[in-house]
């Protein structure tokens, strides 16, 4: 075992745990799970069998993580997040077979008792903000809050507010890493 599984956690075999990972406390991982290197998942969190976790993510506590829902890359998931695979589900019926996928891109912070309703794309580096409801599709880079979610600007990689316009054109360097970032036809994207 080349990753940290705390004693009350449970691994259930043929889960797929990357190196210098760490598993906490009465966590629960499935064995059709695949998960990165230097991933940590905190305590009491779920992760189902069809679930894939880039490495160097982050889920903090309380977070469960259904089937079909991908995490890419550095994604952080703050304390008592959720996430949903069914959309409009009722006890009574089975739906299993009607699971939309959700992607949640490199970089992207989804912040503390969001809920990302399922079927969509989070973009690269967007940050949803606590207590969000996100139904639709979140372009890289933007910046979420209410409920439902909606954009109220613009964050950079190094998770700094980008004081740029949320449309229209024009470009900005980042106060900590310098790096450009160029506005155009609404969409935000950095200069190589």
């Amino acid at each position: 075992m080349n990753y940290q599984k705390h004693e009350t956690a449970i691994v259930d075999e043929g889960a797929q745990i990357g190196e210098g990972s760490r598993v906490w406390h009465w966590a629960h991982v499935c064995g059709g799970a695949q998960i990165g290197k230097g991933v940590s998942l905190g305590q009491n969190v779920f992760v189902g069998n069809k679930v894939i976790i880039g490495d160097k993510c982050k889920v903090q506590n309380n977070v469960s993580i259904y089937d079909n829902v991908t995490l890419e890359e550095g994604v952080f998931c703050g304390p008592s997040m959720v996430f949903t695979n069914v959309y409009n589900p009722r006890s009574l019926i089975e739906r299993k077979d009607e699971y939309r996928d959700t992607l949640v891109k490199k970089g992207a912070t989804l912040g503390a008792n969001c809920t990302i309703v399922c079927g969509i794309t989070i973009g690269e580096y967007a940050f949803v903000g606590a207590g969000s409801v996100v139904n639709k599709d979140v372009k890289p880079y933007a910046l979420m809050v209410g409920v439902p979610a909606k954009q109220i600007g613009w964050m950079s990689q190094y998770g700094e507010k980008l004081e740029l316009p949320i449309t229209g054109n024009a470009e900005m360097n980042c106060p900590h890493s310098g790096q450009k970032y160029i506005l155009k036809d609404s969409q935000l994207t950095v200069s190589e």
